[in-house]
């Protein structure tokens, strides 16, 4: 297994994949599920580019299984932080520890750009998701925002870590 920042030859299309069916694994029954069977081929697949993002891919025998984006934060009342944009593993290698790893290598990379406040956004209704997050040493802020998929509105949990011990989001 190898944790490695999106390179030049990588297939956009494969990465896009990951996302794809970790939405459809992890949100079925959260999200509707039209919207879920919907999604088009290489719908992340453009945003993988992105100035000011960086991307990381896992790579198991050849084969790309998960993927990770971060950055600073995309909020202006978090300003100073480093956000994990997304995090995403092909469902056959969920609970095995590969997203653990590649959770802390996307901390890592924004610890090397001076970032010790850390967050990211979760589904409120995604349990499992809530739980890892947890595990790795997050901790669910006060902050929360309705965002609408597929029709339905669902609530976003800010979920915060600090290599600080005095500063709080």
């Amino acid at each position: 297994m190898e944790i490695r920042h999106i390179q030049e030859n990588d297939d956009r299309m494969a990465i896009s994949h990951i996302y794809e069916e970790g939405w459809r694994f992890a949100y079925r029954g959260i999200v509707p599920q039209e919207f879920l069977d919907s999604i088009p081929e290489g719908r992340w697949a453009y945003c993988l580019d992105r100035k000011g993002v960086g991307s990381l891919v896992v790579v198991e025998d050849g084969q790309l299984i998960g993927t990770s984006s971060y950055s600073q934060s995309r909020w202006e009342q978090f300003s100073g932080f480093g956000e994990i944009i997304s995090i995403y593993m092909l469902p056959q290698y969920m609970g095995k520890g590969y997203g653990r790893r590649l959770l802390e290598a996307a901390v890592a990379e924004l610890e090397k750009f001076g970032y010790q406040d850390i967050f990211l956004w979760v589904l409120a209704q995604n349990q499992r998701a809530r739980k890892f997050y947890e595990k790795c040493g997050f901790t669910p802020t006060e902050h929360v925002m309705d965002h609408e998929i597929g029709g339905k509105m669902l609530q976003e949990v800010q979920y915060y870590r600090s290599n600080q011990t005095n500063r709080k989001a």
